[in-house]
């Protein structure tokens, strides 16, 4: 007798991931696609990589999987990604924030056109995507959006007043649109990793190593992990399982929350 085919939990569904072509938001891409939902991708990177990573993703989970390079800086961009996917797929069920940039100066140093690329595509981007999508999630009655903040999202560091303005931002929105969401089947919630395990941060070692003089392991245990507790990197994958199970059934009664998965940083 052949065995029954067994029912993925987004089976059907279909899922935007932003930021989605390296790092967490590939991990988050690929957990969504295990569950059978269809992707779309969006971020930087070279096109015949991209192009190879959509097909394997779509391969691999037997999905379909299509590419947007939307400027997340611009509104209508982030409009036009949106209607994209409803094109492409009839509907966008669920929605992850993830894509987000960096720069570290002193606040009186701080380059204002550096301050204003981080809030719009840390913070604002997210807005204009949240609202481009509640509206038919509301009409069919199911929606799950996922913004991936930080744990500089709970807490702040020095030379970072750009990245935990707009990570904070991020969980006020997340709360908000919770609220104004929570009877209509659509949750939203905040994931916010402390250092997670992707080729940048790899590549951060090396320069780390280079400008303090000291070795690999000193960076990882004195620099990068020094506010985390269990001295561990998240990997990516870790940051998928959560996100695939915000998305699942049973995580109904889940929304307006601000995850850590920090190694127990702001616990303290």
């Amino acid at each position: 007798m052949k065995p029954a085919t067994v029912k993925r939990g987004l089976e059907g569904r279909t899922a935007i991931v932003t930021g989605s072509t390296s790092g967490i938001g590939l991990g988050i891409a690929t957990a969504l696609a295990a569950q059978g939902a269809n992707i779309v991708m969006n971020g930087l990177g070279d096109p015949s990589v991209i192009g190879r990573l959509r097909i394997d993703l779509a391969r691999t989970h037997d999905v379909a999987a299509v590419y947007s390079g939307a400027d997340l800086a611009r509104p209508e961009a982030i409009r036009d990604l949106v209607a994209f996917a409803k094109q492409e797929f009839g509907s966008v069920d669920v929605l992850v924030n993830n894509a987000g940039i960096q720069f570290v100066s002193p606040v009186d140093e701080f380059p204002e056109d550096e301050w204003n690329s981080i809030l719009a595509i840390n913070l604002s981007a997210a807005f204009h995507a949240i609202k481009a999508v509640v509206p038919e999630m509301r009409a069919r009655g199911y929606g799950r959006i996922i913004n991936i903040a930080s744990a500089h999202g709970l807490v702040a560091s020095p030379f970072k007043s750009a990245y935990v303005a707009a990570k904070h931002g991020l969980i006020g929105l997340t709360k908000s649109v919770a609220l104004e969401t929570a009877t209509a089947k659509i949750t939203c919630n905040a994931i916010c990793p402390g250092y997670v395990w992707t080729p940048l941060v790899e590549n951060q070692i090396d320069d780390q190593a280079r400008a303090h003089g000291i070795g690999r392991d000193a960076v990882i245990k004195d620099i990068l992990l020094k506010e985390q507790p269990n001295k561990q990197f998240a990997t990516p994958q870790q940051i998928g399982a959560l996100a695939a199970f915000l998305c699942s059934d049973v995580a109904d009664c889940i929304t307006g929350a601000s995850l850590p998965v920090d190694g127990g940083w702001t616990a303290h």
